[in-house]
């Protein structure tokens, strides 16, 4: 929460700072002509970098694989053009990082590897890093959160999940 607070606190400050700073300097003309051009660039950007992955996506589908880089892309992707829709500065800073491929990509593995060691360690549903109070949040949190001993402990006696669906049907008496 602190740190939520200090993000909504300190960014309209520092974007505050930073208008009247390139304002000063530039003049009033030239600083709105490049909020409304980071805002058309930022635009033009999130279309053509957003069906690009998109695209990359649905080949990893028509393969039969699954699109985990893509998606997580993706995210980055929306996050980067409503950044670079926001007047500012640093937004546009960071907003353009976000959709330029090579940096896109290094922050899509770097972030797909902390998910992943999250996963691992059971701490993916949860906040902080530690375990969610109460157990396991997600039916899936067992195949990727518990350890080989506490899944033999289960009943298994090899360690092997076997995956399939079950139906409970109630019947009349």
């Amino acid at each position: 929460m602190p740190i939520i607070f200090l993000l909504f606190v300190l960014v309209p400050i520092i974007e505050i700072a930073l208008f009247i700073q390139v304002g000063g300097l530039l003049g009033l003309v030239p600083t709105l002509f490049i909020v409304i051009a980071t805002a058309a660039l930022g635009t033009w950007l999130l279309r053509h970098e957003g069906l690009s992955t998109l695209q990359r996506a649905r080949s990893r589908l028509d393969a039969g694989e699954l699109p985990a880089t893509q998606l997580v892309e993706g995210m980055i992707i929306m996050v980067g053009g409503a950044l670079l829709l926001t007047p500012g500065f640093m937004t546009d800073a960071v907003g353009l990082f976000c959709l330029i491929p090579p940096s896109r990509r290094w922050l899509a593995t770097d972030l797909g590897d902390r998910l992943q060691v999250a996963a691992l360690n059971g701490t993916a549903g949860s906040i902080g890093g530690r375990p969610a109070p109460g157990g396991v949040e997600h039916p899936d949190a067992g195949r990727f959160g518990q350890s080989q001993a506490h899944r033999r402990s289960a009943g298994d006696a090899d360690g092997e999940v076997i995956e399939g669906e079950w139906q409970q049907v109630d019947r009349e008496p």
